[in-house]
């Protein structure tokens, strides 16, 4: 994968042209790209992500009709990006160097800063082995893979303290694909009872579930998040697992954590819940046709 050059385009991005040409150096380094609302994260794209392409004349179109669109990518086919948050509640910083003492995060092509002050570190992805999406709010670091999409420079967000941009700050050397799973379970806490085993049935119900909360539009995600985690509620997953099953989805939908979190734990004191004799086959029955 090759990585664009921080010297392509000036900064900031409200210099006449400068998206519509980063834009066409992503996608003439083979990386997809899609319009998003100017100073926000939507896209402007009917299928939001799933629009992205590299073809010359449609970005010279998309950005024909919108200058001062920020540019989407789409993660998980070419690229994917380790999300390092800054909230007010906590910033993903304290693990980021955890990681790299464990020699995790080695390998990215390229470090953004984004505009609350984050971190984005890009990497090329391996062509035979999927990564999924994922999100561990507690540690303020997400993984942006398959089903997502990220904002890049050298687009810039709108805030009450006016504009702020995506930055490149630094290339790498040697970039190669990141074992974005191992970073996962290292910042997954462990349960404290073994989980229990659902059956296949129940286990194809719950990624139907998952699915459909990640192709959920702006306007409907929280709505629809509200309502598959109650789902799993009142089928007798506990908190924890359906947070598990279900922040992935939701992120790649375009939730933040924090709202993921509480929108899972309000569905879980709301949900009318049961406790049944059999867990497992109480789970297996309630779950049958959710998601489809």
């Amino acid at each position: 994968m090759v990585i664009t050059d921080p010297e392509v385009w000036p900064m900031p991005a409200e210099l006449p042209g400068v998206l519509a040409h980063a834009a066409s150096v992503y996608t003439a380094a083979g990386i997809p790209v899609f319009p998003c609302a100017p100073g926000q994260k939507r896209p402007l794209t009917v299928h939001g992500f799933r629009d992205a392409t590299t073809d010359p004349a449609q970005i010279a179109a998309w950005w024909g009709r919108h200058p001062e669109a920020n540019i989407g990518i789409p993660t998980g086919t070419v690229i994917g990006v380790l999300d390092v948050d800054v909230h007010a509640t906590g910033s993903g910083y304290p693990i980021l160097r955890t990681l790299q003492r464990e020699g995790l995060i080695g390998g990215w092509g390229q470090a953004v800063r984004s505009p609350s002050g984050g971190l984005h570190l890009y990497y090329p992805t391996a062509p035979d082995a999927a990564q999924r999406s994922w999100s561990r709010g507690r540690a303020h670091v997400d993984f942006r893979g398959t089903g997502g999409y990220i904002i890049a420079p050298p687009s810039t967000i709108t805030t009450d303290d006016g504009a702020r941009y995506y930055e490149i700050i630094a290339r790498g050397r040697h970039p190669r694909p990141v074992d974005a799973d191992t970073i996962r379970e290292l910042l997954t806490p462990q349960p404290e009872h073994p989980p229990r085993r659902l059956d296949p049935l129940a286990v194809r119900e719950v990624e139907h579930l998952a699915a459909w909360v990640a192709a959920l539009p702006e306007g409907n995600r929280n709505a629809g998040l509200f309502w598959a985690a109650c789902r799993l509620a009142e089928a007798g997953l506990p908190e924890p697992d359906t947070l598990g099953v279900l922040e992935s989805a939701a992120s790649a939908a375009g939730l933040e954590p924090r709202e993921i979190a509480k929108t899972i734990r309000s569905a879980h004191r709301t949900a009318i819940v049961e406790v049944p004799d059999d867990p497992v086959a109480q789970t297996a029955r309630s779950l049958s046709g959710i998601g489809r």
